[in-house]
């Protein structure tokens, strides 16, 4: 999955992102959230910046990850604030802390691979998983990638939370609920 996401040619992947950035500005639940996070995207992941960039339209706060110990934290981002690389070399913000997202909210999650039952397979490190445990009230959880991350199944461990939805260049595909 990894080869196939770093093989989309930069045109293409530029307009998967604005379908994506579509997709979200047309989704209610979305553009009435009170807050919504997202991520700086690694090389290879759906880019992010001009979905961040787009998303300002809603005129809501917008927020990035970064990693403390074992831990994410939250801090609010304007347009062309500064990011550092962080400890995974991942740009992340520089500025204060704020509270993590919650319900009313949203957050925007990479990962390698999704399911229609709401599985997501991350890099292994289960901060996503730490921030928004399954037993706590959290935001809306959005996986963000290409339709081709979309599989059949993806390993799911105890502690993996699930999103709610999925979403790329085709739009957003809703989790299955168990019956």
């Amino acid at each position: 999955m990894e080869a196939r996401r770093r093989a989309v040619p930069p045109g293409a992947a530029r307009e998967a992102a604005r379908q994506v950035l579509l997709a979200l500005l047309a989704e209610a639940r979305v553009r009435d959230a009170g807050r919504i996070a997202l991520y700086a995207d690694l090389p290879g992941e759906l880019p992010t910046r001009s979905v961040f960039e787009g998303l300002a339209r809603l005129a809501r706060p917008r927020l990035l990850p970064r990693v403390r110990g074992e831990a994410l934290e939250w801090a609010e981002v304007g347009d062309g604030e500064a990011l550092a690389p962080g400890r995974f070399g991942v740009l992340e913000p520089t500025g204060p802390a704020v509270a993590a997202p919650g319900p009313g909210e949203v957050a925007l999650l990479p990962g390698l691979a999704f399911d229609a039952n709401g599985g997501r397979l991350g890099r292994g490190g289960g901060y996503y998983d730490r921030a928004f445990p399954e037993t706590a009230p959290s935001p809306l959880l959005v996986g963000v990638g290409y339709g081709f991350q979309c599989v059949a199944a993806v390993p799911r461990g105890e502690r993996d939370r699930r999103v709610d939805a999925i979403v790329s260049e085709a739009g957003f595909q809703w989790r299955r609920q168990a019956r």
